[in-house]
Formats: structure tokens, C-alpha cells, sequence
């Protein structure tokens, strides 16, 4: 990979992470909500989108039906 372009992606990186670190403190300011709780909602907000991904993916994979083996 050229010079040129491993350090494109790596100011992009960092752009993206700082605009993301700016978004979420404008959003902290917004709500005033303690930190705490914050905190908290990221890693329910994962297990949520995980949770979700699952679902998601066993009701719409056809090759893994469990349920056309179910004698009826």
C-alpha cells in the first residue's frame, strides 16, 4: 500500500473519530443527562443491536430453518 494513501485512511480515521466525539458532546449537552447514564446506555445499546442482528438473521436465513425438520 502507497504512503500516500495509508496516511489518507488514517486522517479520515481521525476526522471520523473526532466528529464523533464532537456529535456525542453536543448530545450530552443537549439532554443534560449525568455521565453515568451515558455510560450506561452504550453497552445496552450493543447488546441491543446484537439481540437484533440475531433475530434478523435467523428469520430471513432460509438454509437454516429449523422448523421444515419438524415432522407435522
Amino acid at each position: 500500500m502507497p504512503l500516500d494513501r495509508l496516511v489518507l485512511i488514517i486522517v479520515i480515521v481521525l476526522v471520523a473519530a473526532a466528529v464523533t466525539v464532537w456529535l456525542g458532546a453536543l448530545i450530552f449537552a443537549a439532554f443534560e443527562v449525568g455521565g453515568a447514564v451515558w455510560l450506561a446506555l452504550i453497552p445496552a445499546a450493543l447488546v441491543g443491536y446484537i439481540v437484533w442482528r440475531v433475530i434478523a438473521e435467523r428469520l430471513s436465513n432460509s438454509e437454516d430453518d429449523r422448523y421444515d425438520r419438524i415432522e407435522k
